[in-house]
């Protein structure tokens, strides 16, 4: 399809303010609790709480926050492994293996990501984690251990606010499309061709909605990414269109336009990491790009990640 620029870009002024649900969670917090908005779009501080001490209702206003603001940042969090895996537990049961990144010696439910002088970074594209399984994550809980003083930021993008931002043409044309998720494009490059066949075989790529529904909120999220979409699937059948000469190209400019609108500053918020800071983000709604601008120096951060449920577009 063909969209001008001048178009695209006036799609992305969508007033941004305080949402119902933002206020609605604010409300009634712990007077302890200090909190700070971090963009328009999505984001919020907390501050003056341990996360492994909360209680049920406190668990349940951490959630209520999560779905309001999206990414949850948390400071000064010096929790052990056991308290990271435990209070990520309170959120759903969670995954023990990960074709891309390696787990902790004693705790499957979490993964190492590390970088150092002898390892680049590799998570410099937008993405949402897991995509490439039937269920992906509901949510990830991420530990700094190590980081720069300065770089190695992360940088999240509103996927709801994204979806709302397209044009109308756009949304009429890409609901009901599906994309094709595949592990095995970020995974071959570290491969022996001889073991292709046998990975394809245990990771199967999948199909998802271009548009879900959250399942908790109700809210329209567009759901391709970088790393792990490849093409749409069924682009024909949705607009019933022969195939001629420049469809190929019509597929691939769409599909360049859906994943550019992550890369979209005014929905993003960009995170400083310190060490014990944990940031919480709803994984269906966001995508993520880790900033690798900090080579040679060391960062080292622990993961727990929340298996979700199969995602579907409700009308």
């Amino acid at each position: 399809m063909s969209l001008n620029i001048a178009d695209e870009m006036a799609s992305r002024w969508t007033p941004v303010e305080s949402s119902p649900a933002m206020k609605q969670a604010l409300e009634g917090l712990p007077s302890g609790w200090k909190t700070r908005r971090l963009a328009p779009s999505l984001g919020l501080e907390l501050q003056d709480l341990f996360l492994p001490d909360l209680d049920d209702d406190g668990i349940a206003r951490i959630r209520a926050l999560l779905l309001a603001f999206r990414v949850l940042v948390i400071r000064r969090q010096p929790v052990s492994p056991a308290q990271h895996v435990a209070f990520a537990r309170k959120f759903g049961d969670l995954e023990t293996q990960n074709p891309l990144l390696a787990a902790n010696a004693d705790f499957p439910e979490l993964v190492q990501l590390k970088a150092s002088k002898e390892k680049k970074g590799a998570e410099n594209l937008f993405h949402s984690d897991t995509a490439f399984y039937e269920k992906p994550s509901m949510g990830s809980i991420l530990r700094c251990i190590k980081c720069p003083e300065v770089g190695g930021d992360t940088i999240f993008c509103n996927m709801v606010q994204a979806y709302a931002g397209l044009p109308e043409e756009v949304k009429r044309k890409i609901d009901g499309m599906v994309a094709v998720n595949d592990v095995n494009v970020a995974l071959f490059k570290k491969m022996d061709p001889n073991e292709r066949a046998a990975h394809r075989d245990r990771h199967r790529a999948v199909e998802h909605p271009v548009v879900i529904t959250h399942p908790e909120t109700g809210e329209s999220i567009l759901y391709v990414n970088e790393i792990h979409t490849t093409h749409i699937a069924n682009y024909r059948e949705v607009l019933g269109s022969d195939w001629g000469m420049d469809t190929p190209t019509q597929i691939r400019e769409l599909f360049d336009l859906l994943v550019r609108q992550a890369k979209i500053p005014e929905y993003q918020v960009r995170v400083h990491w310190e060490p014990d800071t944990i940031v919480f983000w709803d994984n269906r709604a966001v995508q993520h790009y880790a900033v690798s601008d900090y080579y040679p120096s060391e960062r080292h951060m622990m993961r727990a990640t929340i298996i979700g449920d199969v995602p579907r577009r409700v009308r």
